[in-house]
C-alpha cells in the first residue's frame, strides 16, 4: 500500500470501519467469497464496480441466496419489491461514489435502496476501486455529482438534466421534466456496530 492508502485506512479505523486493500479485482472477489459464508442470503445495489468484478454472479454460482431486482422478465413492482428485500439480507454490497482522504464515503441513490441498504443492513461491504479516493469531503459530493451521476445516467439512459452535457443542473432537474437520479445522498462518517461495515479497496480503477 501507498502512503495514501494507509492514511486512509488508520482514518477508517478511528472511524470504526474495517478496511482491506486487494491489488486485484479477481483478490477482491475471493476476499469476498470467504467473508461471505455459503448459506448467506445476498443483497446488493446496481454498481458498474460490483459488475466488472463479477461477485454477484460467483455468489449465485455457488448457491448463495441472491436478492436480484434487475433480473430479466420481472416488473418494475416486483423489481422495487426484492430492492426492499434485499435491505434485510444477512450481507449488502455496494460500492461508494466517491470516497474521502479523511474516511467519509458518498453513496447517491435513485429509489432509496441503495442508502438504506448501507446506512442499516446486517453486514456491509462496499467495494471500491482507487480512482474514487478524493481529497476530502468537498470534492468525494462533487465527484459523485459531477462525475459519478452523469455517467451512470448515460448508461442506464435516464433523462436527468446532466445526461445531455455530462454536468449537474442541480437547480433544473425537476419532476416531470426530468428523471433525477440522485434523489437520496448518504454520507457515511462513522460506524457504531464494530464489524458491521467493511469496505475492500482494490488497486485498481473499478467502476465510476
Amino acid at each position: 500500500m501507498d502512503k495514501q492508502v494507509e492514511v486512509l485506512f488508520e482514518n477508517w479505523r478511528k472511524r470504526n470501519i474495517a478496511g482491506l486493500y486487494c491489488k486485484a479485482r479477481d483478490l477482491a472477489k475471493a476476499a469476498v467469497l470467504e467473508m461471505i459464508p455459503k448459506e448467506a442470503s445476498i443483497g446488493f445495489s446496481g454498481s458498474k464496480t460490483l459488475e466488472e468484478i463479477e461477485v454477484i454472479k460467483a455468489l449465485a454460482a455457488r448457491g448463495n441466496k441472491v436478492f436480484d431486482p434487475y433480473k430479466a422478465g420481472i416488473s418494475r413492482e416486483e423489481s422495487l419489491k426484492i430492492r426492499r428485500e434485499a435491505t434485510l439480507a444477512d450481507f449488502y454490497l455496494a460500492s461508494a461514489n466517491a470516497i474521502s482522504q479523511n474516511g467519509e464515503m458518498v453513496f447517491f441513490s435513485g429509489y432509496g435502496n441503495r442508502t438504506s441498504g448501507v446506512a442499516y443492513a446486517k453486514n456491509v461491504i462496499v467495494i471500491c476501486g482507487i480512482n474514487k479516493i478524493t481529497a476530502n469531503i468537498q470534492e468525494a459530493m462533487t465527484r459523485a455529482r459531477e462525475f459519478a451521476t452523469p455517467l451512470n445516467c448515460k448508461r442506464l439512459n435516464w433523462e436527468s438534466a446532466c445526461l445531455k452535457d455530462g454536468r449537474c443542473h442541480d437547480e433544473i432537474c425537476r419532476f416531470p421534466e426530468y428523471k433525477r437520479m440522485c434523489c437520496q445522498i448518504l454520507t457515511i462518517e462513522a460506524e457504531v456496530s464494530p464489524g458491521r461495515l467493511r469496505v475492500i479497496l482494490v488497486g485498481e480503477s473499478l467502476g465510476y
